[in-house]
């Protein structure tokens, strides 16, 4: 439907401006706008704001749904898959072993529990998790919220017993199964979507203190005395520096050679696509080299693992249910790292390979994992960034690499246990410190300086925060300032004053393109956001405002008559913004301009149409294009300046013939004629 009174003003703006008026302005077609009526707006509903189930067709697809690995093994390809998915999860598995073990250090759990929780975990998520390279186990970061979480509650190093040590330890159970309940109802409810408040500037900035506070942690082992546990900097570096006096050197010189060990190898499987497994082999080559040194030598100054139990899990029920109040806050952390790190990964190697996920199915399979760990006394576990690298290097296709990978746990776990009782602790350490050390992201805040100073505070506040007040008080101000300005930047959206580009019928940022040119008595004004309670306010008093900049822009100082809105951008708008948009017509009525709305979407079309908007503005004012406003708009100005010119010659005419007729009648040489 054509705006019908516009398009008639229009047409007699033409036909006047062929006569002379105005040859600046052209006709032009004018796009028609669909109005919505009441009945339809009632009566249907945006189908893509509606979720209607899509049932599955066969068994196998709705298999397929609770347990995703049935996707892998029905496509599995053993010539092509076998031989690469054997080698990755070989790969993996011996990186885990030793790593399992050092992040059970860093969690203050023994050196078992690593083991177990490489172990369940690991067959469980190949079963439920829809990523086929993700490695799953035991991480440093989760390690380090576990030890800060559980060392508040129990403090094992004052009191050593083994009853303290076991309460330590089924805590730190309790803590896996509520980590999965808390991923498994997230992923049922599907509220993976959360996490996306927070911002990889602040991940970045918490994951990189975060690293220096696990490295300083683990610095004990290195110097060759205790150390006060703690997340916080200043703690850890004052027990550091006052008990120097009792340094022992040769902890800390073989740790050193460890530690370069590692990182040498590290760097030759990164650099050389050749050498990749060496990369791999790191961490078990330096179990391997300390396990040798430790027996050779029997240095009385290196710490030792010590006995580790042979054999498998047995199942159990968590227990000490009324500690969880005390968890529930770590519970719900280790989840946002879960989510954020894991999935993430998880997305990146999906894509690298081919296929798509679900992030809140991966999630579920994260928290089922977690959960069925916690029965075989595994503590929470997540996927890891570096085995899930080495994973997808080493060419896994499948689950089944995850899979080997477990058997390889079992394998250590069976026969290998009695080996492990040799390693350094110094080595273990060397282990997390190497692992960590990618973590710290100093790139990030360079690249932030020279882009966006904002991040870059953002950035500062989340490793500054982390670093001196801790994790769990680091990371929540730091989220809650991520918050901060997702809420800043909705309230406060971009306006933009719209200009025509010279030659075109294409309408810009005139500070974008100055060379843009806007027309005297017409405002076109773009808003770049959805319009609802928090920012109407605020886009209120922009239009305001930039109604008297551009009545101050044109020479003449020719006021606004019209205000064109363009909406495109506008994806929402609610019922707070659509009584604002009826009280500023009035308001703009109030003063003779009229306002008119361009390319509103379907949605916003309907909101507006319920609201009887359209009604109010009338609908010939509203339109497809910016364009086409603007030509009605100029058209109205042109009729309005016609008849104003129209009236003004008729008063002229008028005023002369009167003038004629006194003259005729009352002036000098009348005098004969009325004689």
């Amino acid at each position: 439907m054509y705006a019908s009174n516009s398009v008639s003003d229009f047409h007699n703006a033409q036909s006047s401006m062929e006569k002379g008026y105005s040859p600046s302005i052209r006709a032009k077609r004018i796009l028609p706008l669909q109005h919505p009526t009441i009945e339809n707006t009632l009566q249907k509903k945006d189908s893509s704001k509606t979720w209607s189930p899509l049932w599955p067709a066969s068994w196998v697809e709705w298999l397929g749904i609770f347990f995703p690995c049935v996707h892998w093994l029905r496509s599995y390809n053993i010539k092509s898959y076998l031989k690469t998915d054997l080698m990755a999860g070989i790969t993996v598995g011996t990186m885990l072993v030793p790593q399992a073990m050092s992040y059970a250090n860093l969690a203050g759990l023994q050196s078992i529990y690593g083991l177990y929780a490489g172990l369940v975990p690991v067959f469980a998520y190949a079963i439920f998790g829809s990523s086929r390279q993700l490695a799953v186990g035991p991480v440093a970061l989760v390690s380090l919220l576990v030890s800060n979480v559980l060392s508040k509650i129990v403090d094992i190093e004052d009191d050593p017993s083994d009853d303290t040590v076991q309460y330590y330890s089924e805590l730190a159970v309790l803590l896996a199964l509520m980590v999965g309940v808390v991923e498994c109802s997230m992923g049922i409810l599907r509220l993976g979507w959360l996490i996306r408040f927070i911002s990889h500037t602040v991940i970045s900035g918490f994951t990189s203190a975060s690293a220096i506070i696990i490295a300083l942690s683990q610095s004990k082992y290195f110097l060759g005395y205790s150390i006060t546990r703690s997340s916080k900097i200043i703690p850890l570096l004052e027990s550091i520096f006052s008990n120097i006096v009792q340094f022992k050197w040769r902890p800390f010189t073989f740790g050193c050679i460890t530690l370069a060990i590692l990182l040498i190898m590290k760097h030759l499987g990164k650099s050389r696509k050749n050498l990749r497994l060496v990369r791999a082999a790191g961490p078990l080559t330096a179990v391997v080299l300390g396990t040798a040194y430790a027996w050779i030598f029997n240095p009385a100054d290196i710490t030792l693992v010590g006995t580790i139990p042979q054999g498998l899990p047995q199942f159990s029920v968590p227990q000490h249910f009324d500690k969880v109040p005390d968890l529930i806050g770590t519970a719900f952390l280790i989840s946002g790292v879960a989510i954020l790190e894991s999935v993430g990964i998880a997305k990146a190697l999906a894509a690298k390979n081919g296929y798509e996920i679900d992030s809140n199915q991966e999630l579920f399979g994260l928290g089922v994992a977690n959960v069925c760990g916690a029965f075989f006394s595994a503590y929470p576990t997540t996927g890891s960034f570096s085995r899930s690298a080495v994973n997808n290097e080493s060419g896994a296709k499948t689950g089944l690499s995850g899979i080997i990978t477990g058997v390889i746990m079992t394998a250590a776990l069976l026969f290998l246990t009695p080996l492990f009782a040799q390693v350094p602790q110094c080595t273990l350490a060397a282990i997390v410190v190497s692992a960590v050390m990618g973590l710290i992201d100093y790139e990030d805040p360079i690249f932030l300086w020279h882009v966006d100073k904002r991040d870059l505070m953002l950035w500062v506040a989340s490793f500054g925060f982390t670093l001196f007040l801790g994790i769990e008080i680091g990371v929540l101000i730091a989220v809650g300032l991520s918050l901060a300005f997702v809420i800043y930047e909705s309230a406060n959206p971009h306006i933009a004053v719209l200009g025509r580009l010279p030659g075109t019928t294409v309408y810009r940022n005139i500070h974008q393109y100055p060379e843009a040119y806007t027309y005297q008595g017409i405002a076109i004004i773009r808003i770049d956001a959805p319009i609802y309670f928090a920012n109407i306010s605020f886009i209120k008093e922009r239009l305001r405002k930039y109604e008297l900049q551009l009545e101050g822009t044109h020479q003449s100082g020719r006021k606004i008559q019209y205000v064109i809105l363009e909406l495109a951008p506008v994806t929402h708008i609610d019922s707070c913004a659509v009584l604002a948009l009826k009280e500023l017509h009035e308001e703009f009525k109030g003063r003779n301009i009229q306002m008119a709305l361009s390319n509103p979407n379907h949605q916003v079309m309907v909101s507006l149409t319920k609201a009887r908007v359209p009604d109010l503005m009338g609908k010939d004012w509203f339109f497809v294009r910016v364009h086409d406003a603007v030509q009605v708009c100029l058209a109205h100005m042109q009729q309005q300046q016609h008849d104003a010119d129209f009236e003004s010659e008729d008063h002229n005419l008028d005023r002369r013939s009167q003038s004629s007729r006194a003259r005729l009648y009352t002036g000098p040489e009348a005098a004969p004629l009325l004689s």
